[in-house]
């Protein structure tokens, strides 16, 4: 790797056994309320109608007490390259994978909640260093949204994703990137958006999975299929949402919680995983416990249970309405996203699309369900972003 900027320094992740001793024993002392009081037999999504099992949820947490090795992870996250800069006055941490190709393109991979760096720990080598000699290779950033993991906890309202999409353009541009491409899901594909809608000097073009039309479009434009798309996100809105309203109004509340109680924890995010995977039951027919619990514990030992929940507190349906993306867009639809956006919608925002992606799989985090996939589609989807500057 070239030698690193005096304003970047290299990081390593290196959890303190007393930590992990801690953990362990408030896991052996958890109070646990009784079952649910639904009763169906796996595999059965209505077991779920209450949140997570309490059967599901011992199997969890005994194999986190006994089984699981929180150093593999760290391993991993030292392997790939950890750094930190400051921005804005805030401590930003973020893996950078340089490729070892010469035509490589600088990509940055935003994360969203309640995942972490963790959603994208299984594709960064092969978006790096691909496997097939043909396929385009990037220089891979993947940063920690302010209050996440390692990067520094804000202490100050003001860092909603307009704020963090500015400040990752400085990150990349630090780096020696002044012209990337961007990739995001969740909250990360609401940065993302505003990565292309901001900073079109600085964006070549985006990908992202989650896709918000401007509102009070009508649905007359709409094919059968499209409507039912937006009755099924109005459904999640008004039926499935207590989580983001808890925490984009009183995000302090909940965070006593998920700061001083791991299985309280667990729950909050492991309930999130398994509605918006795309499975009949439980996240761990896609995604492995291993990777949950990376996910879990990063938010565990850094102690951003709150500060991670306010993203929405401060962007919570904040998207600017007039906000236009003009730069190349690939936009990809997962079957069983909790949100799925219609074309003609997405074309009232996104006014070059490039690629519209209907796969046949998937769900809210599909990096981590399909990685193969993924890479698959997101290779596909940035070669036609930078097939529109050749």
């Amino acid at each position: 790797m070239p030698r690193l900027p005096s304003d970047v320094q290299a990081f390593e992740a290196h959890a303190p056994d007393a930590d992990l001793d801690d953990l362990r024993t408030r896991l052996a002392a958890a109070r646990l309320p009784e079952a649910e009081t639904v009763h169906h037999s796996a595999p059965d999504p209505r077991r779920w109608e209450q949140g997570v099992p309490l059967a599901d949820l011992v199997e969890v947490v005994n194999y986190w007490r006994t089984g699981y090795n929180w150093k593999s992870f760290e391993a991993r996250l030292n392997q790939i390259g950890q750094f930190r800069t400051t921005i804005d006055g805030l401590g930003i941490h973020f893996l950078h994978r340089r490729s070892a190709h010469a035509d490589a393109t600088p990509l940055i991979l935003t994360h969203g909640w309640p995942d972490s760096i963790a959603r994208f720990i299984d594709v960064v080598d092969e978006l790096a260093d691909p496997k097939d000699a043909d396929a385009p290779a990037f220089h891979v950033v993947v940063p920690s949204l302010p209050g996440f993991g390692y990067s520094d906890k804000p202490t100050t309202t003001g860092w909603g994703t307009e704020k963090i999409a500015a400040a990752w353009v400085k990150l990349m541009g630090r780096l020696g990137y002044s012209r990337f491409v961007a990739h995001g899901g969740d909250w990360g594909g609401n940065i993302t958006t505003v990565l292309g809608g901001r900073f079109p000097a600085h964006v070549l073009g985006i990908h992202t999975t989650s896709v918000e039309a401007p509102p009070g479009l009508t649905t007359d434009v709409l094919t059968a299929v499209e409507r039912k798309w937006t009755e099924e996100t109005r459904d999640f809105w008004h039926h499935r949402t207590a989580y983001a309203k808890q925490q984009a109004t009183r995000p302090q509340t909940i965070g006593y919680s998920l700061v001083d109680s791991p299985v309280g924890l667990l729950a909050w995010i492991l309930d999130k995983f398994a509605e918006s995977s795309d499975t009949e039951d439980s996240p761990f027919e896609t995604i492995s416990r291993d990777r949950v619990l990376d996910d879990v514990t990063l938010y565990w030992l850094t102690r951003t249970g709150a500060s991670a929940a306010r993203i929405y507190y401060e962007s919570h349906r904040s998207l600017d309405p007039e906000l236009r993306v003009d730069v190349p867009s690939a936009l990809t639809m997962y079957p069983r996203d909790v949100e799925k956006c219609p074309r003609p919608w997405a074309q009232e925002r996104f006014r070059q699309i490039v690629r519209w992606s209907l796969p046949q799989t998937g769900g809210h985090f599909p990096s981590l369900e399909v990685p193969e996939y993924f890479v698959k589609d997101l290779r596909a989807g940035l070669a036609a972003v930078l097939a529109t500057h050749r």
